[in-house]
């Protein structure tokens, strides 16, 4: 006789595997492995093929693109100045191993903005190659726009893939986005341009904010905070999750390694120093985190999400994360759970960017 948790893995994996409503079908689609999946949409591309044999690919949503379950993200070195000879690399060895996902901001290093440039210059006739997506900070249109062309310029393209809400937070937010000559009337109108192909959102610090955007606008793509920490502070699985799930929008999960600070490997450092950056936000941490980068990523790659994107600092981080994705196997529900669990003593600390005061 199965036990009760055999049954409910049994029934998790039957659910994946036939998807009779729209919901089961998208989660199948984040969730499984390129070779359980039907046939995307869209014609499958030589460089899209090279990647499948290199790591698991996901649907991103409706976009009609696959992507390695590994995405590279523009900060750690890429974030950093004058670090072109740190970078570059990153970017190119990322390239090498399969991963056909990057994203970056316009607020990545600063007013030079030193990740799209560094993005620029690595991906310099290969930008066919991938998704390239980046973000902007404004809310109102005229910004917005301004940013836009810039982005262009750094990232030497023609278009984005998705250009994306950073950091949406708050109710304010929304306001403004939506307001009359809000954001959103850029986003419409770039699409309208093809200046850029794609339309997101993203955000790490609430997801009321998120859901209430999503409701207002049919969103191709969301980004979001997600780790297994997740339901201690503001879970954004319990309800955000789902919904990015049932729309078929294209997830991206970020704060997979929260910065190190969720990793059994990491060490603090000095509280005083931590106190210059986080005093006030309850995420100053004196022990190391509890998880190996191993269950951390399996544990966000388990969820039903399209890819996750990390911030590298060196070609070797590159590496183990693209390793980590080939090696990649759905965590069981129990098994989820008990990496969960795990997570309950640092919990402020692997969420740290939850709780930063906005």
């Amino acid at each position: 006789m199965k036990t009760p948790d055999q049954l409910r893995n049994e029934g998790r994996r039957n659910f994946l595997k036939t998807g009779g409503s729209a919901i089961a079908a998208s989660v199948a689609a984040a969730a499984l492995p390129t070779k359980a999946l039907a046939e995307p949409a869209i014609p499958t591309t030589a460089a899209a093929q090279a990647v499948q044999e290199m790591m698991p690919t996901r649907n991103l949503g409706r976009t009609g693109f696959r992507a390695g379950i590994f995405g590279l993200g523009g900060q750690g070195a890429l974030e950093k100045h004058d670090n072109e000879a740190v970078a570059i690399p990153i970017i190119e060895r990322a390239l090498e191993l399969g991963v056909n996902y990057f994203d970056t901001s316009a607020i990545y290093g600063g007013p030079d903005r030193w990740s799209e440039q560094y993005l620029g210059r690595g991906l310099k006739g290969r930008r066919d190659r991938v998704f390239l997506a980046s973000k902007t900070k404004e809310r109102t249109r005229d910004a917005a726009l301004r940013n836009l062309e810039v982005s262009l310029k750094l990232l030497n393209t023609d278009h984005l893939d998705t250009w994306q809400l950073h950091d949406v937070g708050i109710q304010e937010d929304i306001d403004q986005i939506f307001g009359k000559g809000g954001a959103i009337e850029a986003f419409t109108e770039a699409r309208d341009q093809k200046m850029v192909r794609h339309l997101g959102i993203t955000g790490r610090f609430r997801p009321e904010a998120l859901m209430e955007g999503i409701r207002r606008f049919p969103f191709d793509t969301v980004l979001m905070g997600l780790n297994a920490a997740d339901k201690y502070h503001y879970s954004f699985a319990k309800e955000l999750l789902p919904m990015a799930v049932e729309k078929q929008m294209g997830i991206i999960g970020m704060k997979v390694m929260a910065r190190g600070r969720i990793l059994s490997s990491w060490t603090p450092p000095p509280v005083d120093e931590q106190k210059r950056s986080w005093e006030g936000t309850g995420a100053i941490a004196t022990t190391p985190g509890t998880l190996t980068k191993h269950e951390t990523m399996f544990y966000t790659l388990s969820l039903p999400i399209s890819t996750a994107i990390i911030g590298c600092d060196t070609v070797a981080q590159v590496e183990e994360c693209a390793q980590l994705a080939r090696d990649f196997t759905p965590l069981s529900d129990r098994q989820m759970t008990e990496l969960a669990d795990k997570t309950e003593p640092i919990a402020e600390q692997a969420l740290f960017f939850r709780l930063m005061p906005r």
